[in-house]
């Protein structure tokens, strides 16, 4: 008697005749269809060429189609997910560590709850307004760059790179990451690496100077009543004038002299060497140096524009103005007594605290950024100090992690498959 003959399975998909909703890009759903049409081996195929490791249950159909899916593949997709952003989720959480200590020790959940009722709306939504109105400058003015060197260059383009910067400056220690995320981004979109490189160094050449004098000439208007209420007002002013004009002074070096440059960077990786941060100096500098090489031979491109640099001069100095003003909206909305605090004081002790938190590593300047808030705004807003530097980081922090990140993926996405189709 011959042995019953076993129906060989149906190929992988013969199933249903449609195609599976997630189009075959993802290995790890595709397995998550083998297991809802009882497909067990090409479950276990599709799970193996993901490398993980294989599901060692797999559930009735009836329980998938309810939203019971099969619990290590679900765990392994969102645990990679996780991994991947990992450190901006620790960067938020960091931050708002900080606000929320801040926010509690004092009794300024309190204080924030009583505010909300006295609150001036108009003037809030002049705060809102003056974020939105910093993120359009921010993209005008790198816009009029790029324009320069690619005449193709949309606004749009320019909007989504610029809120990019913000948004990787945001989760970084020193805001180290938002330039070379830009010139990866610009580069995506069409751009030249060599021509993104220049763009963003003449953008950021052009901020820190024009950031400098602007600071030089409130130091001077406000320097008695600063003086007066802040103690060690002085050492914290020079420190943070020294700073920035130590950092205009690299880019510019950077940007000028090919020669400057390849001095300090065989100096930085010989010092590096000897403390045995790198372990392989000369391969390290070959490829900084092919990489300076290009952005030298494309910094000529900007030329020497005076109109272009005054127009970008004009509009940083507006952008400034109108990021210091956000403060002084906030406390208009408190509708606190007494002596009304003039725009120009307040507009100044917003750049010096701007100042004071480029010295702190953490991403976001976390704890520098509040601690200098309430040192300088202190005498203003008295006991409601907590809710309005609440206030305060939530406007110009936290939205520009959340719309920066929601522009750096929107513009990704519709930009590069422009490209795409165009090369």
């Amino acid at each position: 008697m011959q042995p019953p003959r076993t129906q060989a399975p149906k190929p992988f998909g013969a199933h249903f005749p449609f195609r599976p909703p997630c189009g075959g890009k993802r290995l790890v759903f595709l397995a998550l269809w083998g297991a809802l049409v009882y497909n067990k081996k090409a479950c276990y195929t599709l799970c193996a060429q993901a490398r993980r490791p294989a599901v060692s249950r797999v559930r009735r159909a009836h329980d998938i189609t309810k939203g019971s899916f099969p619990v290590p593949l679900m765990r392994l997709y969102f645990s990679s997910k996780f991994k991947k952003n990992l450190f901006p989720v620790l960067t938020i959480s960091i931050t708002f560590g900080f606000v929320l200590y801040f926010l509690l020790s004092n009794g300024g959940a309190q204080n924030l709850g009583q505010i909300l009722l006295r609150l001036r709306w108009e003037w809030l939504g002049l705060a809102v307004f003056a974020v939105v109105l910093t993120f359009a400058l921010e993209g005008v003015t790198l816009h009029l760059f790029c324009r320069h060197v690619c005449p193709w260059w949309t606004l749009g383009r320019s909007v989504s790179i610029g809120m990019t910067g913000l948004f990787y400056s945001a989760i970084t220690p020193f805001s180290t990451g938002g330039q070379p995320m830009q010139i990866y981004a610009m580069r995506r979109m069409g751009m030249d690496t060599g021509k993104a490189g220049s763009v963003i160094a003449m953008k950021t050449l052009v901020y820190q100077i024009v950031m400098v004098i602007y600071s030089l000439l409130l130091v001077f208007t406000q320097l008695g009543f600063f003086q007066q209420n802040i103690s060690n007002f002085s050492f914290i002013t020079v420190i943070g004038l020294l700073s920035n004009s130590a950092f205009i002074g690299a880019v510019l070096l950077f940007t000028v002299s090919a020669r400057g440059t390849d001095r300090a960077l065989r100096f930085f990786l010989r010092l590096l060497y000897r403390l045995r941060i790198v372990r392989r100096p000369l391969h390290r500098y070959s490829r900084i140096h092919v990489q300076m090489s290009v952005f030298h031979k494309s910094a000529g491109l900007m030329g020497r524009s005076f109109r272009l640099y005054c127009t970008t001069a004009l509009l940083t100095v507006v952008q400034i103005t109108v990021q210091s003003l956000i403060s002084w909206f906030i406390y208009k909305s408190f509708a606190l007594a007494g002596e009304q605090v003039p725009v120009i004081t307040m507009v100044a002790a917003q750049v010096f605290v701007s100042m004071v938190s480029a010295f702190v590593p953490l991403p976001g300047a976390s704890g520098g950024a509040e601690g200098s808030f309430v040192l300088f705004f202190g005498k203003f807003f008295g006991q409601d100090i907590v809710a309005a530097m609440f206030l305060w980081r939530l406007l110009t922090y936290y939205v520009n992690i959340a719309f920066g990140g929601l522009f750096s993926v929107w513009g990704g996405k519709k930009y590069q498959a422009k490209t795409e189709e165009k090369t």
